[in-house]
Formats: C-alpha cells, sequence, structure tokens
C-alpha cells in the first residue's frame, strides 16, 4: 500500500496542470502550488519559532481560529497556515491571525522533505480530517509534535478496515489526538491508543465568539423592514427544490435571504427561476419591496444569520455534505436541515437538544416550516435551545491550550 500512495501521490502532481485547464478552481489548485517555494524563501523559519497549521479548506480554517488566536494571546509564536483547497487560500491568506499563508504541496515524500525542511516548525496542527503520511513521516523524523484538533472518528473508517494498515500506521506518527467526543476516544482507545483526549469541537468557540463581533449589515435592514426573516444558507439545487414552494405559497409578512453555495450566474438564473415571487439580487440591488433576497456574492453569511428568525441550512438533502449549522444556531433560532446528516454528530445533537429538525423532502419542509411560523412559542422554544446548546459546548480551544 506504501508504493500505491507514492505513485498516487506523484502522478497527482503531475497531472495537476493538464487538470488546470478544466475550472477555474483547479487552476488556482494548480498555480498556486508553482509558486509555494518561491514564497517560501521570503520568510525566516531559522529561529524555530513557529507553529504549522494545516487547514483541508475554509471550514477548517475556520474551526482553528479560535485555537490560533489563544495561541497568539499568550505567546510571541508565528503562525503559518497551510491550505489544501482553494476556497480557503483565497479567501483567508491575508486573515490578520496569519503570519505566513500557502498552498500545501502534494504529499510526495520529496516535497514534503523539502517542505518540513525549510519551515522546522515547533509544532504542527493537523485539523479535523487532514492526515499526510509523507509529512507525519518528515516531521516525526524531525522530533516535531504532531497534534490533531477537533479530531472525529467513525468504526467504519478506512483506517480501522482490516485492509487499512498503512492509514492506522499514519494515524500512529501522531503525537495527540484532541477529539470531538467521547465516541471518537472508545474508537482510539479500542485501537490502542492512548494518546488522545476529548476536547470537543473548537467550531463551537469560534461561532460563540461572532456574538460578540458587529454583525451589523445595512442591507439585511433594508430589506427585512420588520418581517419574519428566513435565511436559507449555502444552498444546492436539491434544496431549492425542496424550499422553492413554500416560498411561492408564504405570506407577504415572511422574507426569505437565500445565500447559494454556488454564486454562478448559471445557478442564480435557475434559482430565480423557481421563484415566483418577487425576487431582488445583492449585486443588482436589494429591494425592500422583494420577498426574496437573493445574495450572490461571499463573506457575509455569517453575519446574515443574526437576522434571521429561522434558518435552513443546505448540504443534507443532497450529498454534497452538510454545511455550518453552528453559525446560525449560536444565535439562537430555529434549524431545518436535509436527511443526510449521518457524518455531522453535531446536527444530531441539535436535534436531541430540540433545536433542529431534519425534513426529507418538499412536503416535509412544508410541513416543518407552517408548525415554525404559525406556533411562536414553538419557535421560541427550538430558539433557545439552540442557543444553549452552542453555548454548553464552548472551552475546547482552552482545553488544547491547557494541555500544550
Amino acid at each position: 500500500m506504501k508504493i500505491v500512495y507514492h505513485f498516487i501521490t506523484t502522478f497527482f502532481k503531475w497531472v495537476l496542470p493538464i487538470l488546470g485547464i478544466t475550472s477555474k478552481k483547479m487552476q488556482l489548485f494548480t498555480q498556486g502550488r508553482k509558486k509555494v517555494w518561491q514564497q517560501l524563501q521570503t520568510q525566516d523559519f531559522k529561529n524555530n519559532d513557529w507553529y504549522w497549521f494545516h487547514c483541508a479548506s475554509l471550514g477548517e480554517y475556520e474551526q482553528a481560529v479560535p485555537l490560533i488566536q489563544k495561541i497568539k494571546d499568550t505567546s510571541s509564536k508565528k503562525i503559518l497556515v497551510s491550505f489544501f483547497s482553494p476556497s480557503g487560500y483565497e479567501q483567508k491568506k491575508k486573515h490578520h491571525l496569519i503570519d505566513f499563508a500557502c498552498y500545501l504541496p502534494i504529499d510526495t515524500l520529496k516535497n514534503a522533505q523539502k517542505f518540513v525542511q525549510i519551515i522546522q516548525p515547533e509544532k504542527a496542527f493537523f485539523v479535523k480530517y487532514e492526515f499526510w503520511e509523507n509529512y507525519f513521516v518528515q516531521l516525526q523524523k524531525h522530533q516535531i509534535p504532531i497534534y490533531m484538533v477537533s479530531a472525529a472518528f467513525r468504526e467504519n473508517q478506512i483506517f480501522f478496515k482490516w485492509y487499512g494498515s498503512f492509514f492506522k500506521n499514519t494515524l500512529k506518527r501522531v503525537t495527540h489526538f484532541f477529539v470531538q467526543n467521547s465516541l471518537s476516544l472508545e474508537i482510539l482507545k479500542k485501537q490502542g491508543f492512548k494518546n488522545v483526549s476529548v476536547s470537543g469541537d473548537t467550531r463551537f468557540d469560534r461561532v460563540y465568539a461572532q456574538l460578540q463581533m458587529d454583525n451589523h449589515l445595512d442591507f439585511m435592514e433594508k430589506f427585512i423592514q420588520n418581517r419574519l426573516c428566513v435565511v436559507l444558507g449555502s444552498t444546492w439545487p436539491e434544496c431549492e427544490n425542496a424550499f422553492a414552494e413554500v416560498i411561492n405559497q408564504s405570506p407577504k409578512e415572511v422574507c426569505f435571504v437565500i445565500a447559494p453555495h454556488e454564486i454562478k450566474t448559471e445557478k442564480i438564473n435557475s434559482l430565480k427561476s423557481k421563484i415566483t415571487t418577487s425576487v431582488s439580487t445583492f449585486n443588482v440591488g436589494v429591494d425592500s419591496k422583494s420577498q426574496v433576497l437573493i445574495v450572490d456574492t461571499v463573506g457575509y453569511l455569517s453575519r446574515i444569520y443574526s437576522y434571521a428568525d429561522i434558518a435552513y441550512v443546505g448540504g443534507a438533502m443532497g450529498t454534497t455534505g452538510l454545511h455550518n449549522i453552528l453559525e446560525p444556531a449560536t444565535f439562537g433560532m430555529p434549524i431545518i436541515i436535509g436527511p443526510n446528516h449521518s457524518k455531522f454528530p453535531e446536527a444530531e445533537n441539535l436535534k436531541n437538544y430540540g433545536g433542529l429538525s431534519v425534513v426529507e423532502n418538499a412536503i416535509q419542509f412544508q410541513e416543518v416550516f407552517c408548525k415554525l411560523i404559525e406556533n411562536k412559542e414553538y419557535r421560541d422554544q427550538m430558539s433557545s435551545a439552540s442557543a444553549q446548546f452552542v453555548k454548553s459546548q464552548i472551552g475546547a480551544s482552552q482545553i488544547i491550550v491547557n494541555h500544550l
């Protein structure tokens, strides 16, 4: 399996230029990695005062932020953040907490040797699901501690299959696992790992901090006009099929803000074609007389949620993966999601707590939505449950810092 892994990563490295032709995202993925070695030369890594955080994408970086902030508050360490995907790097490369950001070179033996040799971090942190064999080998070789942050494990993962010994050996290189829950703890202990502790999920710290930030948005104030506000965040076409008719049949005293996951022109036009009531878009202009506002830009969703009375979070109506339910939950509101959320324990936990409803189709969406609109007491109960759930889970970052 080791030979196969090395072959696959090397092959992927060589086909990247070809893949870069296929889409803008792949072009960023390819071109960004060409600049890494040159970018590294602009920094002084000789003093061994750097902490390296690796995040797959934007969501994992947001997960790392509370821990990075506490490290910054309590030490003079510099922070290097590497990203696997463009959605993380392009949006966060200039974030004020980052001293240096770059794409992670493909995990070939040569790249890993060169990268670790150059940066020589004091500690390395990999967020949630990031396990890279060659990088782990090189970090271990240089006696650099490897920490998994907010990790979550399931018994059916490849690490624990009879054919997954290679990947399990990668886990064995980790210095300490900070896992999200007791289930992950028990799974690892059952496999013989003792270097594990339950810290919780740092995402709760991140979203809870949003309450202390300035969430004011002029365009939201202009649009809502004292109406009950429903925010449909990170939506996909399969989500739209479930909620479009609800929008079309809703009373005028209810307004809707839709923030699609993909903001391509053809996707926005397709969404608009499903809605028969009045629609305005952010980039064309917010019309307070419209019942629906489509936010066809990025960077506002977390603050938009602060204005919501009800939120739908996309991704679980299809197979793309549930998006962040904690962002709206922290502001205290009922959350609605689709059925495919088994890999997201926070969803089941919030459901059990009383703050989340799961719908499988347009009919169920209509039933849940109508109950929330018509029964304020029920809506308030779910709102309170969501807020209390998030508050009860904060503190993971401090637990990790205390351990370090």
